[in-house]
């Protein structure tokens, strides 16, 4: 059962390696669905108060990042360099992206573009470390399997 989730996905069927990129996608979606709070009604409590009715707090960022590093560790294991971007940084950032929007103009009309950016940039960075170093232990199937078969212990006694 391990082998067959931590195999590479190019060596699984076209249905089979799309269906898990959809499923991490939807994952990291739900994620950041559940530890950020998102409110289409994001508006000022009071007039003149810079607090929101939905705030977002350290713990929850937290949950977040782990989701979405535990994300890009396995799809960096199992697939090429570009897709644990494209699964656990993208749909985070586009749904900020949403959220950034539905801010009222002030004072939130300026400084959204570059928190989003911010915020966007140091997601992306860390899916990609976290991808980089998880595919540092991915196997290759040819070298396994010479493992497996012994070749590697025979060459050596040679």
């Amino acid at each position: 059962m391990t082998e067959k989730l931590l195999r590479p996905l190019r060596t699984c069927s076209w249905p089979e390696r799309w269906l898990t990129r959809l499923l991490g996608a939807a994952v990291a979606t739900a994620a950041y669905l559940l530890c950020l709070p998102w409110d289409l009604r994001n508006r000022i409590e009071t007039p003149g108060s810079l607090s929101e009715t939905t705030p977002v707090n350290g713990p929850d960022v937290v949950y977040l990042a782990l989701v979405l590093i535990a994300l890009a560790a396995y799809f960096g294991h199992r697939d090429s360099p570009a897709w644990p971007l494209l699964v656990a940084a993208v749909p985070p950032a586009a749904l900020m992206y949403l959220s950034f929007r539905t801010h009222p103009e002030p004072p939130d009309a300026e400084a959204w573009p570059l928190t989003w950016a911010f915020f966007t940039l140091v997601a992306s960075a860390g899916v990609l470390v976290a991808a980089s170093v998880a595919r540092r232990f991915q196997v290759d199937a040819v070298e396994a399997e010479a493992v497996e078969e012994g070749w590697v212990i025979r060459a050596q006694r040679s």
